[in-house]
This record gives C-alpha cells, sequence and structure tokens, in this order.
C-alpha cells in the first residue's frame, strides 16, 4: 500500500519536488448499504465524497470554528487528552484525521518523537503543513494523504494511534476501529477524543438547540457554509454514545477500553490497549 505525504513517509510517488500531496487512495469497498450522513441516507461511496467535501470547504477556518463553537473550551479537552496519553520521545504515534495539525503540535510539544498524521482530506493536511511552517518548525510531523478504513502504514507499526473529532465522519466505524488495532503494536495503546453524548437531561436539551441553530449560523457568518456546520450537528448525534463506543472498541479487538467524559458528557476521551 502506498503512502502520500512530505517528509520521511513520502513514496517516490510523490511529487517531491514541489511538496504536493498526491490524491488520496480510492477508499476500501464497503457493499451496497446505504449509511448516514447527517440525517440523509446515502452510498459508502457518497458519504466519503460528501465528508471530504465539507472539510475541504472548512479547512481555512476550521481552527477558528472551533474556538468560537465551543467558546475555547476545545482547548482544554485537547489538553486534558495529551496530558492523558503521555507521549514519549520513543512512541511512533499516528494521528488519525489530524490535518490541522493541532493534536500532533501539542503532543510534540509535550514530548512526543515521531508523529505521523493521517488525513483523507489535501485541504486539511496543506492548512495544517502551512501551519508548521508558520511555527519554523523544521523537524515537524510527517503529513500523509490517507482513509481511516485503509491507514497506509504497516501492521503493529505504531506504538500510540490518536484520534481527535475524526471517527464520527467515516463511512464505517468498526473498519475504522479494526484499522486502530491492526496497525498498533502489542502492548500499543488507542485514544480517541470525540463529541458524545451528554449525561445531565436539562443540558442536553440546550445543547441540541444550540447545536442545531447556532453551529449552522456560525458556519455561515463566518466561514460561509451553514450545511457543513449544519452536518457536524447531525453526525455528533448519530455517534454511538459513551457504552455503546466503548463495546465497539472492545468488539474490534482492544482491551479495557474505558472512558472520561469533559464538560458533563458533551465530548470523552476513549481509551484502549492492544494485546
Amino acid at each position: 500500500m502506498e503512502v502520500f505525504g512530505y517528509g520521511p513517509a513520502m513514496s517516490e510517488d510523490t511529487n517531491q519536488a514541489t511538496g504536493a500531496i498526491s490524491p488520496p487512495p480510492a477508499p476500501p469497498p464497503g457493499g451496497s448499504s446505504n449509511v448516514n450522513f447527517g440525517r440523509q441516507s446515502v452510498s459508502p461511496e457518497e458519504k466519503t465524497q460528501l465528508v471530504r467535501g465539507v472539510f475541504d470547504s472548512v479547512a481555512g477556518r476550521y481552527d477558528l470554528m472551533n474556538d468560537l463553537m465551543s467558546a475555547g473550551v476545545h482547548r482544554a479537552w485537547k489538553a486534558e487528552l495529551v496530558r492523558r496519553l503521555k507521549a514519549r520521545p520513543s512512541d511512533q504515534i499516528i494521528d488519525v484525521g489530524g490535518g490541522t495539525g493541532d493534536i500532533a503540535f501539542r503532543m510534540m510539544n509535550a514530548g512526543a518523537g515521531d508523529v505521523r498524521i493521517c488525513d483523507i482530506n489535501l485541504e486539511m493536511l496543506e492548512t495544517g503543513r502551512g501551519r508548521s511552517l508558520d511555527k519554523g518548525m523544521t523537524e515537524g510531523p510527517d503529513w500523509i494523504c490517507g482513509n481511516a478504513e485503509a491507514l497506509p502504514f504497516p501492521d503493529s507499526s505504531a506504538d500510540v494511534y490518536v484520534t481527535a473529532f475524526c471517527l464520527r465522519n467515516v463511512t464505517h466505524l468498526d473498519a475504522a476501529l479494526e484499522e486502530a488495532r491492526r496497525v498498533l503494536r502489542p502492548g500499543g495503546r488507542f485514544f480517541c477524543l470525540e463529541f458524545s453524548h451528554i449525561a445531565v437531561p436539562a443540558l442536553a436539551a440546550l445543547y441540541d438547540r444550540y447545536s442545531f441553530n447556532v453551529l449552522p449560523w456560525l458556519g455561515q457568518v463566518v466561514a460561509q457554509d451553514r450545511d457543513s456546520y449544519l452536518y457536524l450537528a447531525e453526525s455528533i448525534r448519530r455517534f454511538p454514545d459513551q457504552e455503546s463506543f466503548s463495546a465497539m472498541i472492545r468488539q474490534a479487538g482492544l482491551h479495557a477500553p474505558k472512558f472520561q467524559n469533559l464538560s458533563a458528557g458533551i465530548a470523552a476521551i476513549h481509551w484502549a490497549r492492544r494485546i
């Protein structure tokens, strides 16, 4: 399987003279059954293309919108993820869906050495690589274009698999979790930060009104894209709750999944280990 990206992980097919990222490989076959794209029912192939279009549209303002949508609270969530992860210089880390580099930069500031960012979206990778250049990072992460359901890495090649706000967008969540197990070495650690289900019913009703009214409005005003942020709100509601997602992690072959609610369950960190 070919790897596309910047830095040592590049294949000979990558345009090394210009530093361009090659298009991602085709998604794996997923059968003909329809899947959810927000509230729509679409084919697996359509969902992959639609999700790619969402993040093409919002890439340039993705981090700004995260600050506005969460009033900056996402920074505390990510800090807690990195604190719990405790990356070591010797760890080989795969950051799945981390195109803008936000998690990778935090891990590297905390002592992580070998970080490979894998994202299906070229615009997000370009945005992240631009940020690393702005920071003057000469030893930055590798930038690799690939699909979470068919990662371009060998079996048992990573010490840590980490993903943040990505897995609710994949076409086949079970396939992405199985890929996480495949690329982890025995003893390797899995971490996922994702929006989740609020544990306080009164707060859940308020959050629903915020999600389906304020978020699309912010998307229109700031990113000139209401529909993408309506989809993001819908995708949060479609994602499994904490216990159900833990069960899926276990079913994929990862051991002793646990989770920590953040902000009353607006988001949650899940972690497990390959044995």
